[in-house]
């Protein structure tokens, strides 16, 4: 019976992973990854190491989230290390407690080895600050994945209604419904908005617009991306290093 490692593997950009995150894929039996956790990281595992892909997209996946579970359980049972590879961090929006709760309730043991975050890295690589002095002093991290006209929904949208900073993970195809419903609850239709498509990737798109014009001005984006509503998307003018 082996250990598993609930690794997050960055936003994208392979310079991000984590020293720790890099060792455990090196010393690693099986990697267990995602669609998010960039390809490449995988070319740094040892020779004969096993790789199980259980990526997920809008709509599609691979297996739902039990199958990945026990996937994980049965890897661990055969092997001494086992690598579950995860876009950005575990612990934001990225399943790692279920998955670790699963493990315990079965007896193995496993480590979490966190990783650097989108919610941050990719606004900060568009030139975003999620907080700014003067503009913004606390930020919320919401999934974009809830579409806001569900009945029940688990966010508490009302509460989004203050000038600091909000960003959306997965929220590219919840777009219009999100930008209409923070018009809903009292933004101006000219509040700024960021839209952010490969962040951190050298193929990285940003589109700046408002609420009322960010559907329209960012339909050709393609996933992954992330949503940034505030104003301290006025300062990408200044910040805006990546790029250059």
């Amino acid at each position: 019976m082996g250990k598993v490692y609930l690794t997050g593997a960055g936003p994208g950009d392979i310079e991000l992973l984590t020293v720790k995150a890099l060792k455990m894929v090196q010393q690693a039996d099986v990697i267990i990854y995602d669609r998010l956790a960039n390809p490449t990281i995988l070319e740094e595992a040892k020779n004969g190491c096993e790789f199980i892909y259980v990526g997920k997209e809008d709509g599609r996946h691979t297996l739902p989230q039990d199958e990945i579970n026990e996937t994980i359980y049965q890897s661990a049972l055969k092997n001494d290390i086992v690598v579950r590879l995860k876009g950005g961090d575990p612990f934001v929006f990225g399943r790692g407690g279920e998955e670790g709760i699963y493990l315990k309730e079965r007896g193995i043991d496993f480590e979490i080895i966190p990783g650097i975050t989108s919610a941050v890295s990719v606004p900060t690589y568009a030139g975003i600050p999620v907080t700014h002095r003067g503009v913004a002093v606390s930020f919320k991290v919401i999934t974009g994945h809830e579409s806001p006209d569900k009945k029940e929904s688990q966010v508490d949208w009302k509460s989004l209604k203050s000038n600091d900073t909000i960003v959306f993970l997965m929220g590219l195809h919840n777009l219009e419904k999100i930008s209409s419903k923070l018009i809903e609850i009292g933004k101006s239709k000219d509040f700024p908005i960021a839209v952010i498509s490969k962040g951190t990737m050298k193929d990285q798109e940003v589109v700046i617009s408002t609420l009322e014009n960010i559907t329209k001005d960012a339909k050709d984006l393609t996933t992954p991306a992330l949503i940034v509503v505030g104003n301290v998307v006025k300062l990408r003018k200044q910040l805006n290093w990546f790029k250059n």
